[in-house]
């Protein structure tokens, strides 16, 4: 890729709309679209005012025909997205008028622009870190208030600040000890390794309080996958039903009506709930179920969170003891639906079998239960605290791995410093944390990590 090319992509979703873009960045983006852009005032598009829009016509050079009415938006960098020249072209929105303006630029000398490359140079050129990269896409993708709000909120630096900070005061924990190397009395060297012990310790803390918020982060990103399970015929899709508050699944009497699974996603107080209605487990020599069944195990197997809905209405029966005995060890909610009947439940018995578990009663059918059941969903991913400080999250496998590894550093550090080891061993294992600290923000990452992070993107972000 080369960085002073000018590239071009359309930057609207496909489909029909009441304006598409076409974006152009790089050092020959006015005088590209000037070949093809003519105003109606005259103007040309190459003496454009910056952030003025011009209307016009888009004109095919080769036909002298009009492909379409549009206005001409220019951005002179550094006061752009990218921090180059960009031109955006403001056309009807719809397939055909985009894909030949677009056709249009590429003859005129723009290369097409990979996937994530906008937000690549604007990385590049200084205007975003790493951090607020990722946080683009994140931003395009959220689902509901609370995951826009964390995506704004690292987008804005919140999470590259305390980094940032993180990275400031181990560099401060360095210069302290070449300070003592290069003057070696011995007791100027125990003292600033006693001092670095304990301001390594406060910066281990602060690390481990931002892998806290890593789970949240990632449910707020993806959304927490939740999978309902239970016998044929307990409320299951009608559950699904009451969550997303639409008839989505089939609900009838009839035992092994839902056969496949079904996914939708539902806004539960602001948590993205990836939501799976699941088959009915049970042994049946129905072929068709039998593989609904087996997918319905393997649901169970990469869940978040299981909710396992029981009928208080009937005894434990042999199908609800097969499905209890696959969740030992899983994070389950048992739901007792159908709790408006006359119970004919056995709680002691359920507490045996999987003892600890939260259980809720519930009636699908009158509504009982269900904002209990909200309620308790969002505090499990909270962790008790609502009030969480939007942007202030880690959401993502790399960002994790990182500050894993920048803490394992650091408690390196501090086992180096308990046995006694020179300064400069302890200034090695403290470089490394500074490093991989670095590699979160970008400062110190390499080529290959910047081109894989940036394929995630849709072309023309």
């Amino acid at each position: 890729m080369f960085q002073d090319d000018t590239i071009s992509a359309v930057a609207t979703a496909l489909g029909e709309g009441g304006i598409g873009i076409i974006r152009l960045s790089g050092a020959n983006a006015f005088s590209i679209a000037g070949k093809l852009f003519q105003s109606k005032s005259g103007q040309a598009a190459e003496s454009a005012v910056s952030h003025k829009a011009l209307y016009g016509h888009i004109i095919d050079p080769n036909t002298k025909k009009i492909m379409d009415e549009v206005l001409f938006l220019g951005m002179r960098g550094p006061h752009s997205y990218t921090r180059e020249d960009v031109v955006e072209i403001h056309c009807h929105g719809g397939a055909v008028p985009l894909r030949n303006i677009l056709r249009l630029t590429l003859e005129a000398g723009a290369r097409l622009a990979e996937p994530g490359e906008f937000t690549k140079r604007a990385f590049l050129n200084g205007r975003l870190d790493l951090t607020q990269a990722e946080a683009v896409i994140d931003v395009i993708r959220s689902k509901t208030d609370a995951s826009l709000r964390m995506a704004v909120g690292n987008l804005s630096g919140q999470l590259s600040d305390k980094i940032k900070d993180l990275r400031h005061q181990i560099l401060g924990m360095i210069a302290h000890l070449e300070a003592a190397i290069d003057f070696p009395e011995e007791d100027i060297e125990e003292l600033a390794s006693q001092e670095v012990a304990e301001k390594t310790t406060l910066v281990i803390a602060k690390v481990q309080q931002l892998l806290a918020s890593a789970s949240t982060g990632r449910i707020l990103r993806d959304g927490l996958e939740t999978v309902i399970i239970g016998k044929p015929n307990v409320g299951k899709s009608s559950l699904l039903n009451a969550l997303v508050k639409e008839k989505r699944a089939i609900v009838t009497d009839i035992p092994g009506t839902t056969r496949d699974v079904i996914e939708e996603y539902v806004n539960i107080g602001g948590v993205p709930l990836k939501i799976i209605d699941t088959a009915g487990i049970r042994e049946t020599e129905d072929i068709v179920e039998k593989m609904g069944v087996e997918k319905a195990k393997q649901f169970i197997n990469r869940a978040d969170l299981i909710l396992l809905m029981l009928d208080a209405s009937i005894p434990l029966s042999d199908e609800d003891l097969e499905v209890l005995r696959i969740l030992t060890d899983r994070n389950v909610v048992l739901l007792i639906n159908k709790s408006d009947l006359p119970a004919q439940f056995d709680d002691q018995r359920l507490e045996q079998l999987l003892p600890g578990k939260r259980k809720l009663k519930i009636s699908v059918l009158t509504g009982n239960g269900l904002e209990e059941l909200e309620q308790l969903i969002v505090s499990m991913v909270y962790g008790g605290d609502i009030q969480q400080h939007e942007g202030a999250y880690v959401n993502n496998v790399r960002q994790i791995n990182l500050l894993n590894q920048a803490e394992q550093h650091l408690q390196a550090a501090l086992h180096t410093i308990a046995n006694h080891m020179p300064p400069d061993c302890i200034v090695i294992d403290l470089r490394g944390a500074w490093d991989k600290l670095g590699e979160i923000t970008g400062d110190t990452v390499g080529e290959d990590i910047i081109d894989q992070i940036f394929t995630q993107f849709c072309i023309g972000k």
